[in-house]
This record gives C-alpha cells, structure tokens and sequence, in this order.
C-alpha cells in the first residue's frame, strides 16, 4: 500500500510553485506554503487567489470549492514551518548552489521520514541529493507550467532513491488526477531534452536573418499543428530560465553544441530582454507579464496592398505532376478563383487526376463547405492536358513532380523554353535544394520556392523559399498568390529543410536516440510531449505517420548540409528502414498497426 500524504510542503512560491500549491489543495491536501519573506510571500498569496479566481469566472471551480481550497493553505515565512510535512517540493529558481542549501536546511527541519523532492527542470537531482543526509529519500517530481492545468508529471529517479519512495510518489501523482512517467536522473528529463534543443535552433534561425520571428513561429504553429511557435514559447518560459536550461544541459548532457546557448539568448538577457515578465523579448507585450503582444519595429506589414507591393499579376497557373501533392495544388488553385492548366505524362494520368480532383471537390459538397455552383465552376476553371507546350501563356507555372533533382532539372530547363519572359517557375520540393533547379533556366531570377503542405487544400502553410538569385519581385509575386489562396506564406532562404523540416526533424531524431539509450519508453516520450508541451502528437506516432523512410531521407538531407554532428540519423531509425518497418505504410515502424 502506498503511503497516505495528509500535509506537503511547497517552497518557492513563483508561478511554478503556486501552481503547484494550488495542485495540492485542489485534491484535498494540506499545503503549507512558505516563502523567504512577507513581501515574497504576498506575492505567492496573490498568484494562487488570481488563478483560483480565473478558474471561477470560467466556470471551472466553484466559490465554495475555491474557499475550501485557500483554507488548506497555511502561508508561512521560513523553512521552519514544515518540521511536520509528509512531503516537501522545492520550487525555487534552477540555481544548484540554492536549491543544495535549501535542501541541506530541510533535512535538518523535515521529519525523518520525510519524502524531499525538486521541481528542477534540468538540474541533477543526484547532486541536490547528496547535500542531505537521506538522498534515498529525495526525488524529483517536475511539475508543468501551468501545474494545475498541465497533465503530465516527470518523476526522477536518482540511483540512490528508494524503490518505495518512487513508488508512493506515482501512486500519489494517480490521485492529483496526473499522468506520470518515471525516468532516471538525466539532463532535461524527457520533455526538456527534446523541447530545448529545438527552441535553440529555432532561435539560431532568428539570430542567423534566416526568417522572420513572426514567420518561424507561423510555420511551427500552421505547419506541425504546435500550440505555440518556438519564439512565442521563449518568451513565455522566460529567456534567463531557457538560458540556464540550455547552459545546464550542455554542461551536463555530453556537450551537444546544440545545447551550448545561441549568444543572442545572451545578449537579450544581459539587455533584460527576458520575454512575457519584462514586457519585451523576441516580441514585445502591452506590458510586463501580459500576454498580449503589440507592435513594434519589426513588426512586418500584413495588408493586402502591403503583401502585393512590387507584385506580378498572375491569373493562370499551370500545374505539372500527377501526384497527391499535384492534384491537392490544383483544388486550391482552382477554388481560388485561377485558370488551371494540369500536365501530366499522358492522358491516362489526366483522366486520373480529374477524378481524384473531383471526388474531394464532391466531399466538398457533402459537407457544406462548398456550394454544387463552386465544385462546378473550379472543375470549369481547369484545363487537362499532357503537352508542356499549353504552359505558353500560363504565368505561373508550379512544378509537383517527383523528388528526384534530374528530373527536376530536365522540367525546368524545358519550362525555360517553353513559358513566357517574367512566368514565376515554382517548385513543391520540401527537400532538393531550390538554386539547382534555378540552375538549370536562364531565368533564375524568376524561379522560388512553393513547399506547400499535404494535403494541399486543407493545410494552410506554404513555404516560400528564395534563393540568392531570386528576385524580390518574384518573391512579391510568391507571397501575394499565398494570401490570395487563402494560405499563410513565410519567407525563408533555400537551405535544407527550409523552416519545418529542419526544425521537426532533429527533434524526432533526438526522441529516437533517446529510446535507443533506453532512458524512456515510446509511450512515455509520447505522453511527455503530448501532455507537457502541447503537441497534438508524440514523436513516434508521427515517425509513423509520416514514414520512417522518408525521415531518414530528411535527417540524412540535413547532416549531409549542415555537418551538425547532432544531426547523424540515430542507427534504430536505419536498422528500422532497412528491416522494412516504415511505419503505418507497412504495417510497423515503432508501433504494430497490423491490428489496428
């Protein structure tokens, strides 16, 4: 039977530590909350009533729910007031030599059978332990911001920590109504490890004038389904905490340079650039603490007219390919209101792309999302054909063919013939680099990049890739036909994996190292992910989505042109693609689906 815990202790009483006290008394436990002044402590007082408060407005906790909450709550000044606990959670900020202070206090003040636990999201727990005389029993117990809302609960192990200890704090975690997993004493845990090294990246990104703040974070948000960009997120966490995260897991995780903080998350803290709790960060709020963000120089120009400016006009489109992707961009085209011109490799494929293009415009229909008179009029607008030679007078031309670079190169250089002077030559690849199939036309000038996502008519990110040769007018162009299709363009360079791509899929590569070194189950990386950070799907259900072949072929595009040792694709993902589980394709990836 697991240990019945009637009082716990909270130490530190910031948002984290709040949320946590709210936690606890929410579940009928009584809380004493301490702090290290009256001053500290009213602020803690203040956190716990607005958030209870909130919680009522929205009709989530009742006025009788929430006094009985705030009555199990004991608020006291000193580490003295908990000599009676059965639990305490330290929630103070990711400082060693504090939290090691604390502790040693505690192990003097707690009762001998006292469980002692941290919050630290990326410190040893190993280390805090040995500052007591019973590192057996402390463990931590890594609550998620915000902690009564955040499911998920990261408990860690230490290789000193009792067997029961463990045991009684999950079956605690079952009744506080969280999901927990239980891991070893690693740097970042599981969420943190997985999450920090892409906010890193991404900032990289930013600091490098790869993209804009506003368009990483769009496609994070449109393009992967997150709940936040990863620029946003920084903002939110806290630069100075991100900071200390990140310098923590490089110090303590093998050295990743990946982990090693990009200087411009430096720079912006020594500047007191710290995000939502300053007011400015990568973006800049109403005010300190506010959620709201407001404009400010960098802020780009979203109108319409803005959009367009330096634009060409573009009223016919040709499509080549015959594909998912070719027949999705058709749909979209040819529902916006454009004159469409299909090519594929013969009348066969024609036939086959008219059926499928109206067979989604008829589940359209079906489901009230487009009136008989549009399907009728956007399969009106298209035109079928297998002859390059009716691109002539399109002036736009989207190539949709298959991820081969000959190829490619051999369209384009037959589109550079064919297509009339100033016709915008679009690419879909989400991989080959644009600047080679520019390459191949004596225009390039005039040729971007179009990544749309799939399926085409329903994802609403398309990334617009310029080259170095790229003309601004070409990208105008690009970035106009986005906004007129309804869709989200943003702007990046020609560089593996464009924004997505090179931002996802080292983070699924480092969710499979982390189940190779054994440190974690898939079902348990999966839940850290979706429950701790938001994310409509863990990694390996989306490596088997997406197909365990074509993420090694990204990986390996990516270290292949960045050289990042971080990069090399984790051996379990090879030795799965060559033993031909590739996911649900095949029937098996990291999971079976032959049953499902």
């Amino acid at each position: 039977m697991a240990r019945e815990f009637t009082s716990v202790g909270v130490v530190g009483l910031g948002t984290m530590g709040a949320g946590i006290v709210e936690v606890f008394a929410r579940n009928g436990v009584d809380v004493v909350a301490v702090e290290i002044s009256e001053r500290a402590l009213e602020r803690g007082r203040a956190t716990l009533t607005g958030s209870t408060d909130r919680a009522v407005a929205k009709g989530k906790l009742a006025e009788a729910d929430r006094d009985a909450l705030h009555s199990r709550v004991n608020f006291q000044v000193g580490l003295d007031a908990l000599h009676s606990v059965d639990l305490v959670i330290e929630a103070v900020p990711e400082h060693l030599d504090l939290k090691q202070r604390i502790f040693a206090e505690l192990d003097k003040v707690c009762k001998p059978e006292a469980i002692l636990a941290t919050n630290t999201s990326s410190l040893s727990v190993t280390e805090i332990s040995v500052a007591t005389t019973r590192p057996h029993q402390v463990i931590g117990i890594h609550f998620f911001n915000p902690a009564p809302v955040m499911k998920l609960v990261e408990v860690v192990r230490t290789v000193v920590t009792s067997a029961d200890v463990v045991a009684d704090v999950e079956a605690l975690c079952e009744r506080l109504g969280k999901v927990d997993v239980t891991i070893s004493d690693r740097a970042g845990f599981i969420a943190n490890a997985l999450l920090f090294g892409y906010l890193n990246h991404a900032v990289s990104m930013f600091e490098g004038k790869y993209a804009t703040r506003e368009d990483i974070d769009a496609a994070m948000k449109l393009g992967c389904g997150l709940p936040m960009g990863p620029l946003a997120l920084m903002d939110l966490i806290g630069l100075d905490t991100a900071y200390e995260i990140l310098d923590t897991m490089y110090r303590r995780g093998g050295r990743d340079r990946r982990h090693a903080p990009v200087p411009l998350i430096k720079q912006m803290v020594t500047a007191g650039l710290l995000g939502r709790k300053s007011g400015r960060g990568f973006y800049t709020y109403e005010k300190a603490g506010s959620p709201r963000v407001v404009p400010d120089e960098q802020t780009p120009a979203t109108t319409g007219a803005a959009l367009a400016d330096g634009a060409r006009a573009i009223a016919k489109v040709g499509v080549v390919g015959s594909g998912t992707m070719a027949t999705g961009i058709i749909e979209v085209f040819a529902k916006a209101g454009y004159e469409v011109v299909s090519v594929t490799r013969g009348a066969e494929k024609s036939a086959k792309v008219f059926e499928t293009v109206k067979t989604s415009l008829n589940k359209g229909v079906v489901r009230g999302k487009l009136s008989e008179a549009d399907r009728d009029a956007a399969l009106g607008r298209i035109n079928w054909s297998a002859v390059l030679e009716h691109l002539a007078d399109v002036d736009l031309v989207v190539e949709a063919v298959v991820e081969e670079l000959s190829v490619k190169k051999a369209l384009f250089a037959s589109l550079d013939e064919i297509c009339k002077p100033g016709v915008v030559l679009a690419t879909t690849t989400s991989s080959l680099p644009v600047i080679d199939v520019a390459m191949a036309t004596q225009r390039p000038a005039d040729v971007v990049g179009l990544h749309f996502f799939n399926p085409a008519p329903i994802m609403p990110l398309v990334e617009v890739v310029q080259t170095i040769r790229t003309s601004a007018e070409t990208t105008a162009t690009a970035r106009a036909v986005c906004a007129a299709l309804g869709k989200t363009g943003v702007v990046c360079g020609d560089r593996s994996g464009f924004i997505v791509n090179a931002l996802l899929f080292p983070y699924l590569n480092d969710a499979v190292k982390m189940l190779e070194a054994s440190y974690s189950t898939a079902d348990d990386i999966d839940y850290a992910m979706k429950l701790g950070c938001g994310y409509p799907m863990g990694p390996f259900e989306l490596l088997d989505v997406v197909g365990l072949d074509v993420s090694l072929a990204i990986q390996r595009e990516l270290y292949l042109e960045l050289r990042e040792p971080g990069f090399a694709p984790a051996p379990l993902l090879e030795h799965l693609v060559t033993a031909g589980y590739l996911g649900r394709k095949s029937g098996r990836g990291f999971r079976d689906h032959t049953n499902r």
